[in-house]
């Protein structure tokens, strides 16, 4: 029988606005209301996110700016951008990462895109929590390290943001050994499993 999990509560809720409701964007929702927070779904339609403490961007790579144009309030707001370049990279930005941050102009991390989202429903049934890898910007690194700790991963911080097109180019690593359905991965130092 695998154990789950235990969840510690955190003291405060965050408002989180995910843009995108589909599998990422949407199983991330169901993971952090299940730890507390005030999380709302836009989508296709855009919103107002002027009230959110964090937004995560989860829309197909080649929609970014075209989701983004319809969301309002994003100014100085953090935000996790979880978007893939598959099948193929599109546009000019240096990454993904940075078309998000020229958005919101606010700290950006990278995260959440080398996870299955298929596999959210069981991250906390595990028998260690599985890894999330993710690189940010200096003052989205507290909040971003605590979101993957809330949907249930350990966060490994592989750089900063300059890293990010990195890191983009990596998840191709990952799908190349993932059997259908996905995996999950873990990282730790020798001693901790």
């Amino acid at each position: 029988m695998k154990a789950s999990h235990p969840f510690k509560q955190k003291e405060t809720e965050m408002k989180i606005v995910t843009i995108g409701r589909g599998t990422i964007g949407g199983g991330l929702a169901g993971l952090w209301r299940a730890a507390g927070h005030d999380v709302e779904e836009l989508g296709r339609d855009g919103g107002d996110v002027s009230d959110a403490d964090v937004v995560l961007v989860a829309v197909p790579g080649d929609q970014i700016s075209p989701a983004l144009s319809k969301v309002t309030g994003l100014e100085g707001k953090i935000a996790i951008d979880a978007t893939n370049i598959l099948p193929a990279r599109h546009g000019d930005f240096p990454s993904y990462a940075e078309e998000v941050k020229s958005f919101t102009g606010g700290p950006v991390a990278k995260s959440f895109n080398m996870n299955f989202g298929s596999l959210f429903g069981a991250v906390r049934e595990q028998r260690v929590r599985p890894s999330n890898w993710y690189v940010a910007d200096e003052a989205a690194r507290e909040i971003t390290e605590r979101l993957i700790r809330d949907a249930g991963y350990d966060p490994v911080r592989v750089g900063d943001l300059s890293r990010a097109r990195d890191f983009e180019n990596a998840v191709w690593l990952l799908m190349g050994v993932a059997p259908t359905g996905g995996v999950f991965y873990r990282f730790a130092v020798p001693g901790e499993l």
